[in-house]
């Protein structure tokens, strides 16, 4: 019998020696799967792999009887007694009664403390025999299984890896000294760049484990000399068993690599080691005035694309994914007319686009006395072509520039930007040689992401959005928004003719601040042949919606709910706190409104918390609010145009309705607040519905992501409390960082990640379910099955709803009873609701019924799951995202 690894195809003949293998060689991965081929699960840490196995899958098969437990309340099985006694307890703390699960014992309770005594008392000692038939399942599992098929495939491999092997006979893998070297300066790597550990106290360790070893490494192993030598009766002369401490000693590599002249023994030392062998992309010091000592750091963008593409989990994401054009419909930035316009990036040929953003981020206490003080511009960017799932996370955004924020309102974005655009330049005019393609691929931006006041900025835009002409969409008047529609054409477009006409007289003209609303020429626009700002940048969903526009309107309509005392502010808050948030809307649950909110116009909180604080508000305040309320129907009118723009996915029909939705919002917020202007970012919103089929869907190009890529920053501030030539710093631990994901094997998650899975008989469970697995899987005596799992990046939980199917055009919903591993391909057993809809809560009733059905997750309507609400015996369910019905 032979094993293959999952990762590097590696034959072992035994599971121990698969297990030392990934020590050896693998350990540093941040996702270590199961060594069976047929369980997906995966791991982060070498001991929870260690406990997977020796739990599920145990190696001693001399009792081939399986036990299996099963919950009398609800469908869930389990293969360990302490997953079911776990299972039990959350029964008990929902106040459910739980019957004794022993056998002659009629004892009942719904308190866990009194279950968990009784246990105590009564069954402490205890063994499968003790459990209720009901309970406990005993099976021998005789069929041909997956785990044999996979053990068979890999004794094939493993017998195939040792026909290429002379002497036929295998040896234990071993690693050579340079790779203990390695392994060594990957740890250390990891200290300084991952745990952001200071490179002083890893001087320290190294020195006091250089002196440990050089203090006991020689007496312990004269001692273990001595030993074997008396063990097989030889007898040396002391001055030889000296020589021979003495060389083992110094033969150690380990010892090697930290002594004082090793390559790991000071700071100096290991940069360099990490440089040479990690190949990091260093970053380079452009001087900006050379006189005041003003800097930048710029990592080449050129060396970052082609180390990145050297890997192969990216090279296939990148080039061999092809994207299906469907028209009429908007999924990506390919479908928008910006893309297909561009007759270089819109060919046959294989393209790299890229996305930048830009922003300023504060690494201090931004309310403390070192505010502004060390506030630093970042430039990062993506390869655009990554699927959007990848491209989301953190080790996929990289870094370009790094620059203080003062420097480059004195110096400008031309000349903070000029490393970074004489390459962009080289990349669309030369292109970049790839060798796994053997060519040259040529390259530019797509988009530049940031929000309004970045986007003005390095656009060339004025930006102060109390001007005269703030939108840099069209070429309307900051006093005509009040009166005038974009949905009207009363607000011309911009165009590529009038914008170089505008920057030529804003140029020429030195006492003109502005020419409708152009300040100076995009130094983007101004060096790249094949990128102009009026297609270049996106609106900000982000800062338009849930920082502007969603805290603004929560507190001009809860302020006048408060004064027609449909509620106080004490009973909203109280109402707030108390909601039970689920899942994700528990990390997203919105803060108490502050008590001077009306007077602030805000209800405060980040761009998360707002966005909940408005889906959930419904739900949370709804019944108390009377059906005919004009706010409340601006609050919802609001809500529905949320769930529209951050669809990832829009139609011509979603489009249109979104621009109608938009255009009743402006007429009910004039009407409800006839006092209250428009804010400049409700004119933006008016340009959405055409914006979106010039860029595709805007959530994919937000800057949300990107924004959490500062916490890396801050992070390393934090830990280090180092300011001396703080962008050196950050720049050379980014690259650091950068360079220890590359040298894993984790670069891209993967597609199906669980950690604990439970193999179960599929007559255990209940009837309606087994049924439904036969109808899906027909022949399956066993199923793998698991409480969460995360695919593609979404957690899936037992008790969320999901959307699948339509009825009447609104979409229909199940709820989630058990996850599925068939075949290492995720499938959820889910019951039937009916739905419906409410449209004063703008959420859907639910009623369970006896239908259960085997879905897989490609199923969906859509793939995000949600949580359902109680209120008064009645279960609400309310969108995130619109979800595009399909005909």
């Amino acid at each position: 019998m032979g094993w293959i690894c999952k990762i590097c195809t590696y034959a072992a003949p035994e599971t121990n020696e698969l297990l030392r293998h990934y020590r050896l060689r693998h350990d540093h991965s941040e996702f270590l799967p199961c060594l069976h081929a047929d369980c997906p699960c995966s791991f982060k840490t070498w001991n929870t792999l260690k406990s997977h196995l020796s739990r599920k899958h145990p190696t001693n098969k001399s009792t081939p009887e399986v036990i299996c437990f099963s919950c009398e309340l609800c469908s869930s099985s389990f293969s360990t007694e302490k997953d079911f006694f776990q299972h039990l307890a959350v029964h008990l703390r929902k106040n459910q009664t739980v019957h004794c699960v022993f056998r002659e014992c009629d004892f009942s309770t719904n308190v866990f403390g009194t279950f968990a005594s009784h246990r105590s008392r009564k069954h402490s000692a205890h063994s499968s025999n003790d459990f209720r038939a009901q309970i406990v399942h005993k099976y021998i599992d005789r069929s041909n299984s997956t785990d044999d098929i996979a053990e068979a495939h890999c004794s094939e491999a493993y017998e195939c890896s040792r026909a290429h092997d002379c002497s036929g006979e295998y040896e234990p893998e071993e690693l050579k000294e340079e790779e203990i070297e390695l392994k060594l300066g990957h740890l250390l790597l990891k200290l300084e760049s991952i745990y952001n550990v200071p490179s002083k106290c890893i001087t320290e360790v190294v020195a006091e484990l250089q002196v440990l070893s050089s203090v006991v490494s020689g007496p312990a192993i004269r001692k273990s000399v001595n030993s074997c030598l008396r063990k097989h009766n030889c007898v040396l002369d002391d001055l030889v068993v000296s020589d021979l401490v003495k060389q083992l000693s110094e033969s150690n590599p380990i010892s090697t690599a930290l002594r004082s002249d090793g390559p790991l023994a000071t700071t100096f030392k290991r940069r360099e080691f990490f440089k040479k062998t990690f190949h990091v992309v260093e970053p380079v010091e452009y001087i900006l005035d050379k006189k005041e000592g003003r800097t930048l750091q710029y990592v080449p963008i050129l060396q970052s694309l082609s180390q990145i593409l050297s890997l192969s989990d990216i090279q296939e994401k990148a080039f061999n994914s092809s994207y299906t054009s469907h028209e009429g419909r908007y999924e990506s930035f390919h479908d928008g007319t910006h893309f297909k316009e561009n007759p270089f990036l819109a060919t046959e040929n294989i393209t790299l686009p890229l996305l930048l953003y830009i922003d300023d981020f504060e690494v201090c206490n931004p309310l403390g006395t070192s505010r502004k003080k060390h506030k630093i511009t970042a430039v990062y960017w993506v390869l655009a072509n990554i699927p959007p799932q990848f491209r989301a996370t953190l080790k996929s955004i990289y870094l370009a520039v790094l620059c203080k924020a003062t420097d480059v309102k004195k110096y400008g974005y031309e000349a903070v930007l000029e490393p970074l655009l004489k390459d962009l330049v080289q990349l669309e005019e030369e292109g970049l040689f790839i060798p796994a393609l053997g060519k040259k691929i040529k390259g530019t931006i797509v988009s530049v992401v940031a929000d309004n006041l970045g986007a003005h900025s390095i656009g060339g835009f004025v930006e102060s959005f109390s001007g005269s002409h703030v939108c840099r969409f069209c070429l309307g008047a900051l006093s005509e928004f009040q009166k005038k529609e974009v949905r009207a054409g009363s607000f011309r477009a911009r165009t590529r003719q009038e914008h170089s006409l505008h920057v030529q007289t804003a140029s020429e003209n030195p006492t003109l601040t502005h020419c409708f609303g152009v300040k100076r020429q995009c130094p983007l626009t101004n060096k790249l042949q094949h990128f102009h700002v009026l297609s270049g940048y996106p609106p900000d969903l982000l800062h338009d919606l849930f920082e502007g526009i969603v805290p603004r309107e929560l507190a001009l309509c809860l302020n006048d709910l408060i004064k027609k005392k449909y509620f106080t502010l004490f009973q909203v808050n109280d109402l707030i706190r108390q909601f039970p948030y689920k899942w994700t809307d528990k990390t997203d649950s919105p803060q108490p409104v502050p008590l001077n909110f009306a007077t602030r116009r805000s209800v405060g909180g980040n761009a998360h918390e707002n966005w909940c604080l408005l889906r959930l508000l419904p739900l949370i305040i709804g019944f108390k609010v009377p059906e005919s309320e004009p706010a409340w129907h601006l609050l919802m009118d609001l809500k529905d145009i949320v769930e529209l723009v951050v669809s990832p996915v829009h139609t011509d029909e979603t489009i249109r309705h979104l621009d109608i939705k938009i255009a009743e919002h402006r007429h009910r917020y004039l009407q409800v607040f006839p006092e209250a202007k428009l804010l400049p970012k409700h004119h933006f919103l008016e340009h959405y519905p055409q914006l979106i089929k010039a860029f595709g869907p805007l959530a994919a190009l937000w800057t949300m992501r990107f924004e959490a890529k500062h916490s890396f920053f801050k992070r390393v501030v934090r830990h280090t409390s180092c300011f001396r030539n703080i962008l050196l710093s950050l720049a050379v631990k980014h690259q650091f960082m950068l360079a220890y994901h590359f040298h894993g094997t984790d670069i891209l998650k993967p597609a199906l990640s669980v950690s604990n899975l439970s193999t179960v008989p599929v007559d255990v469970l209940k009837e309606n379910i087994q049924e439904a697995v036969q109808r899906k899987f027909p022949g399956e005596t066993c199923v793998q099955v698991t409480n969460t799992v995360t695919c593609y990046g979404t957690c899936y939980s037992v008790g969320m709803i999901l959307p699948y199917g339509s009825t009447g055009g609104l979409p229909d919903f199940v709820e989630l009873n058990l996850i599925l591993v068939m075949r290492g391909q995720l499938a959820f057993a889910v019951k039937c609701l009916h739905s419906w809809y409410w449209e004063h809560l703008r959420a859907f009733e639910l009623e369970s019924t006896r239908q259960v059905t085997i879905l897989e997750q490609q199923e969906l309507t859509d793939s995000y799951p949600l949580a359902a609400y109680a209120f008064e015996q009645r279960r609400f369910v309310t969108l995130k995202r619109h979800i595009p019905i399909q005909d």
